[in-house]
């Protein structure tokens, strides 16, 4: 069942309305979170005046970075990039700069890997060397990169070599090592950074994770959209996350427009034996006012669950046509896991899956197996590779959510949740959600689970299957 957006708006209006009406207050720490400090307007530096050649196919990286480094060394200020096509490579701002690409400025990514050097990050939860992003902030303070133009990461000539790779991979049994082996380009990276902002930005046709901000602290993510990231020239997205926050401290994602081919908003904490050994928590996180388009999930948390994802906001958020709303998803060797999450006031339209829970997510992923009789094995498989010991430290846990005031329309299969018989999902507190479907799903493997005001409409008018739940409530279900 498809509904069209513009016939529910009124009624969605009218629906919102009346649940919002007294709502609690949110947690303390919430205004605590995003940039506290940003760098000055001036001196301005313009990378025309070093030597930027703006036609799109002269490569331009060292005029741009030597913009850059000059504004940083006279203390700070704003680099400006002027209307027009900018070919470049990896870029690095720095403390103090506010780099700012103005109306019709485009950074193209150069499809020449030489141009992003190797540098220590994490990628699908394991620490490694990847080529730097086309943005790139490490171990600054003080950054802004703001729009309104635009950075272009040329993403089908990182596509392709990912599709191609996979499918040979997959004939081997290593679908596993694909997203590790096939080595793309990001489009804005922060890594062990604090006060940054990233503002007012459009982002497209990303290689891989669009915006990844890691082990970082104090960071705002504010209006920027994403787009072109689903398939272009005909070839479709790879990976190409919105906003990923990975094992990083008050963070504020806001404002933005995301569509892509996977998840929209993702809160990740390391997987697996290297996550564990990093156990760097993902925390102090609010993710509002967001619309999210094509992708795998409104919000998602994990897989990447070591460190644990813990004191998330998420509310006034919007999903249309994304494959899944509200995302729960780790696996029994990822460890850590989810814990006090406040979700509320959302809207979902045409989401296939408004409400997801999985302990056992993308087993050809996540189950990790060397091929027998491999005579060089590369180290990065050996760490990927490495169990968890024992094997319990690996099963992960969700307890304290709360989901509030959620209207879906659209559905198809309104809750999925399957958690694992060694580690039942947790807590989950669901108030004031009505949600129309197909079908309204099923509960295994959970305990806990409280509901109030909340009413599934479906065309079969079946309940929720419940099987191995312990004090699980079930919603009310009618036919449509």
């Amino acid at each position: 069942m498809v509904i069209k957006p513009t016939l529910v708006l009124g009624a969605l209006a009218l629906t919102l309305s009346s649940l919002f009406a007294a709502e609690p207050a949110l947690p303390s720490w919430v205004g605590e979170v995003g940039a506290r400090s940003a760098p000055a307007a001036g001196p301005v530096f313009s990378v025309a005046t070093y030597g930027a050649v703006a036609d799109g196919t002269t490569l331009t990286t060292a005029a741009i970075q030597r913009t850059i480094d000059a504004c940083a060394a006279h203390g700070g200020g704003t680099v400006i990039i002027p209307a027009g096509r900018y070919l470049t490579g990896a870029l690095f701002v720095k403390s103090g700069v506010r780099l700012r690409i103005e109306t019709g400025a485009t950074l193209l990514a150069t499809t020449d890997e030489k141009a992003y050097p190797q540098l220590p990050t994490r990628i699908g939860g394991i620490e490694m060397v990847w080529p730097a992003a086309l943005l790139n902030v490490y171990g600054q303070h003080d950054v802004a990169i703001e729009g309104p133009g635009s950075a272009d990461g040329n993403g089908p000539y990182w596509w392709r070599k990912f599709w191609d790779l996979r499918k040979a991979y997959d004939r081997r049994g290593l679908r596993w090592a694909a997203d590790y082996d096939c080595q793309r380009v990001r489009l804005v990276t922060v890594w062990k950074s604090s006060d940054v902002t990233l503002s007012g930005l459009h982002l497209r046709r990303s290689g891989f994770w669009t915006v990844q901000v890691t082990y970082c602290d104090h960071v705002t993510v504010d209006g920027i959209t994403i787009a072109d990231n689903f398939m272009s020239e005909g070839v479709k997205g790879a990976s190409t996350d919105g906003v990923d926050v990975d094992s990083s401290r008050y963070v504020l994602v806001q404002h933005c427009d995301i569509d892509n081919n996977d998840d929209d908003i993702c809160l990740k904490a390391g997987r697996d034996a290297d996550g564990l050994r990093v156990n760097r928590p993902t925390e102090y996180v609010v993710v509002r006012d967001n619309v999210c388009r094509r992708g795998g999930g409104v919000v998602s948390f994990g897989s990447e669950t070591a460190g644990v994802i813990r004191h998330v906001v998420a509310y006034r958020d919007t999903g249309i046509g994304t494959s899944e709303g509200l995302r729960f998803k780790s696996t029994r060797n990822r460890g850590g896991g989810v814990e006090d999450v406040l979700i509320r006031d959302i809207t979902l339209t045409n989401v296939p899956y408004p409400f997801t829970f999985t302990f056992d997510w993308n087993p050809a992923y996540s189950n990790v197996t060397i091929p027998a009789g491999m005579k060089h094995v590369p180290a990065m498989w050996r760490v990927v590779a490495e169990p968890v010991v024992p094997p319990e430290r690996g099963y992960p846990y969700i307890h304290d959510v709360t989901i509030e005031n959620v209207r879906a329309v659209g559905a198809r299969r309104i809750l999925t949740a399957s958690g694992l018989p060694e580690k039942p999902l947790g807590s989950v507190t669901w108030r004031s959600i009505d949600a129309e479907g197909a079908q309204a799903g099923f509960v295994r493997y959970a305990r806990d689970w409280t509901m109030s005001g909340v009413r599934f409409h479906t065309s079969d008018g079946k309940p929720v299957n419940r099987s191995h739940c312990d004090h699980v409530d079930a919603p009310a279900v009618d036919r449509e």
